[in-house]
């Protein structure tokens, strides 16, 4: 037996029943040791006790929970401080599996529920039924919160959107009054997420919302002598946005050169019009039911249009003859337009770009903006060929959840490494990580008020070109040294204060609404600070917590001590018997206007 007396401690070790590490004690290593000491502390107003055990057996470090909550920030929208713990025993690539496992309830059924409910609303409270209209966005706004607040799927909702940020279609459009087809338009993305690529490009192709965001619904074949030619919208953006981007690339993002040295155009005019034959006919499966007798077929006006099945061929108004496509690639004639369509798809899933074209637009929506060729290269790597199969959606978001660049500490100081953390995705990491005090049964929010202020909300962008570019680079030091950083350019004078604001305004926990709810469609739900009043004790404690949710224990030392400082100045004496409430407050808008939380690396 060895003793060894440590400041006031003394620990005993039996070599007979302890386990043999040849590293160091400590960190957990505990295992049969008992350690002793004169006295283990205790404070006024706190449960715990600082026991001489904790000196050794690790529980004091959080390695292992702050490198969980930065992957989770990575992979989810946010989770409270116990999931984080439960995530911390076990492995990141086994919770990606379970997470692959789990389904996603219908949106676009869940739309038409949440309708019906605020219809009955509505009407209760004396509203004539007629004069509520829906379903539309607010509907939808109301199903993607409803989802998205109660909901175990948390990885799958997380690529959900990124794929919605890639795949634009948008209610800040015509689509606005149909909210099963927005419903339904995410729900595709999102059953498509853990899925293959080459079916996704097919459902979007296919789905009504695209088809009348992008115009390809009810797109006619050529008619010469009427000057009526094949709409070349869609041919264009699923060539440019959703595949195979504007240059020919190396597997590894960089693009191809010329002799000159030139990057190489993927695609001419000339593709693009034969792309456009290719997407002619196509009509709706079915029609709502109406007054008018109108029934399905082509040139049925969207509005009649069933926005929640897939559009059919209609042959004799698409395209005849062969189409010739990229690479050499020629659709032959004489066959359906489905397989037109068919042929089509294999012949952009196929193209060499779409691996590290995707990858690229993936890693920034999830990980950073600037991803170094080689990270790339191993996820385009995986969407070429896993197991022998091409585009499988799981393989690609393990390897870029768990590559080196995303997972290694000692990745966070290199230059290129974090990006800008979207305004919504900020807006829903305090609703997932921050106790919500709900007086209804559901989580309905139309987050209009934060729109208005970042123009951010699912799927909503102005454009099909998304909230913003993926090589946008703001002036200064990052375009100084040829980086991006996409979400800078919605960044600006009014967004930034008004996210400030909308943050001061949030944390009025008990009284300021952090969702939004139309009138008579129930109360509105604000945050609560019960849990974290208690650690607002000691403002080391509270701040640490903190960090652990939304800056993953990388607060810099100096942002940590302009909020202890503020933190520390709110006392009995002057915030009265309510000065934990307004600790809690000052600490986490500080930290949730921070470079530190803004910035994640």
């Amino acid at each position: 037996m060895k003793r060894l007396v440590l400041l006031f401690a003394c620990l005993t070790s039996c070599i007979l029943t302890a386990q043999v590490y040849t590293d160091y004690i400590g960190a957990g290593h505990s295992e049969g040791i008992t350690v002793t000491s004169s006295s283990e502390q205790t404070r006024d107003g706190w449960s715990e006790t600082s026991s001489a055990l904790n000196t050794i057996n690790g529980s004091g470090l959080d390695g292992r929970l702050l490198e969980t909550s930065r992957f989770l920030s990575q992979a989810t929208f946010g989770t409270n401080i116990d999931y984080i713990k439960a995530v911390a025993e076990g492995s990141f690539e086994d919770w990606i599996d379970e997470q692959f496992s789990l389904s996603s309830p219908p949106m676009g059924p869940l739309v038409s529920d949440i309708y019906n409910e605020a219809l009955q609303m509505w009407v209760a409270n004396g509203g004539a039924a007629e004069d509520y209209f829906g379903p539309y966005v607010l509907h939808f706004l109301y199903a993607w919160w409803q989802t998205n607040m109660t909901n175990e799927d948390l990885l799958r909702q997380r690529v959900a959107l990124a794929l919605s940020e890639i795949m634009v279609i948008s209610w800040n459009s015509g689509l606005n009054d149909y909210g099963i087809g927005l419903g339904d338009y995410y729900e595709m993305l999102s059953r498509n997420a853990f899925g293959n690529f080459r079916d996704l490009i097919r459902d979007i192709t296919l789905h009504p919302m695209m088809g009348g965001y992008l115009s390809h619904y009810n797109n006619p074949r050529s008619f010469p002598e009427y000057n009526i030619h094949p709409d070349e919208n869609y041919a264009r953006e699923i060539m440019q946005l959703f595949t195979i981007g504007l240059y020919e690339l190396n597997n590894d993002g960089t693009y191809v050169l010329d002799g000159n040295g030139d990057p190489i155009p993927t695609y001419d005019n000339n593709d693009i019009k034969e792309f456009a034959k290719i997407f002619t006919g196509l009509g709706p499966a079915d029609v709502n039911m109406n007054e008018w007798g109108v029934t399905a077929d082509f040139g049925v006006n969207f509005y009649f249009a069933k926005k929640d099945e897939p559009l059919i061929m209609y042959d004799d108004w698409h395209e005849p003859g062969p189409k010739y496509l990229l690479n050499g690639f020629t659709v032959p004639a004489g066959q359906s337009g489905m397989n037109d369509i068919e042929d089509a798809m294999d012949n952009l899933f196929n193209h060499p770009n779409v691996g590290p074209f995707i990858a690229r637009l993936l890693i920034q929506r999830l990980v950073k903006s600037n991803p170094s060729p080689q990270y790339i290269s191993n996820v385009a790597n995986a969407f070429n060929n896993t197991n022998g199969v091409r585009g499988d959606m799981q393989a690609v978001i393990k390897a870029i959840l768990l590559d080196d660049e995303a997972r290694s500490c000692s990745w966070i100081n290199d230059p290129t490494q974090g990006k800008l953390t979207e305004p919504m995705i900020r807006y829903f990491n305090i609703t997932r990580q921050i106790d919500v005090e709900n007086p209804n049964s559901f989580s309905w929010n139309s987050g209009y008020g934060f729109y208005n202020t970042t123009r951010q909300a699912p799927l909503g962008p102005p454009s099909v070109f998304s909230f913003y570019l993926p090589d946008y680079a703001p002036n200064g030091a990052i375009s100084q040294q040829n980086l991006v950083g996409p979400e800078y350019q919605i960044h600006n004078s009014y967004s930034s204060i008004g996210y400030v604001n909308e943050v001061d305004y949030w944390t009025w926990a008990g009284y300021a609404n952090i969702f939004e709810v139309y009138e008579n469609e129930g109360e509105n739900a604000t945050l609560n600070f019960n849990s974290l009043m208690y650690l607002a004790q000691d403002s080391d404690v509270l701040v640490n917590h903190l960090d652990k949710l939304f800056t993953h224990g990388q607060l810099s030392e100096g942002t940590k001590q302009i909020i202890k400082s503020a933190v520390d100045g709110l006392t009995p004496n002057n915030a009265g018997e309510e000065y934990t409430y307004y600790r809690t407050k000052m600490a986490l808008y500080l930290i949730m206007i921070s470079p530190d939380y803004a910035v994640k690396k």
